[in-house]
């Protein structure tokens, strides 16, 4: 649909987003480490070892013992820091690289880290309470980031973003017609999309939780809609 590359929107109240840079560098480490860059055999094994799977997560069955590595419940943060391919990976690290240190910047670092994880939790119940039966692994910071792109969008529709509209057509627009339409992309396609490979309704709970937890995490003064945009 569309490759996000800048937004001209400075920082205010933090030098440096240091925990957006922490989550992105923890997503491309663990990948490196714990998937063999890729490798499908890594990316199986870890994602039921790590990922979350409705029907363990639910004690519905129990996971083979070799793949057992943490309690069950940790699965509903840990599937966020795996990821199925380098496109996967770079995909949602491209969005949380653009978005994210203005959220963190709203919210402060603290703040941020405890709304990003929230918004991931939120993604994967979402997909485990669809089908609590389910045996396949959901794996990606898909509903992390998600909820950060729904936080973004509240504060800054106004901004304008540079994107890479069809991966080729340099556009700068503003970033309440770009994230609105690709939240729409995602409800539609969670709709319409049952049969996909994609976790959309994972998408669906992450922006629902990243949209109610922005009211409640931003800074005292800070402002949703940018309002302090003439």
């Amino acid at each position: 649909m569309f490759i996000p590359l800048h937004d001209h929107n400075r920082l205010v109240h933090v030098p440096r987003p240091f925990v957006n840079l922490f989550l992105i560098a923890a997503n491309i480490l663990i990948f490196l480490l714990y998937q063999g860059a890729g490798s499908q055999q890594a990316v199986a094994a870890s994602s039921y070892s790590f990922g979350l799977i409705p029907v363990v997560l639910f004690d519905i069955r129990d996971l083979s013992p070799e793949l057992q590595m943490l309690p069950d419940w940790m699965s509903v943060v840990t599937y966020a820091f795996l990821h199925g391919g380098y496109m996967h990976l770079i995909g949602n690290m491209l969005f949380l690289w653009v978005f994210g240190d203005n959220v963190e910047d709203a919210m402060g670092h603290l703040r941020y880290l405890v709304f990003y994880l929230l918004c991931a939790i939120a993604g994967g119940l979402a997909y485990a309470s669809i089908d609590v039966n389910s045996d396949v692994p959901l794996i990606g910071a898909s509903g992390a980031v998600s909820g950060v792109v729904a936080a973004y969008l509240m504060l800054h529709p106004r901004v304008k973003v540079w994107v890479l509209a069809l991966g080729r057509i340099p556009l700068r627009l503003s970033a309440g017609w770009l994230l609105g339409g690709w939240i729409l992309y995602q409800i539609v396609n969670a709709v319409i999309a049952s049969d996909s490979d994609v976790a959309w309704i994972a998408h669906i709970g992450g922006m629902a939780a990243g949209a109610v937890l922005i009211v409640f995490f931003r800074r005292r003064g800070v402002p949703l809609f940018d309002r302090n945009i003439a």
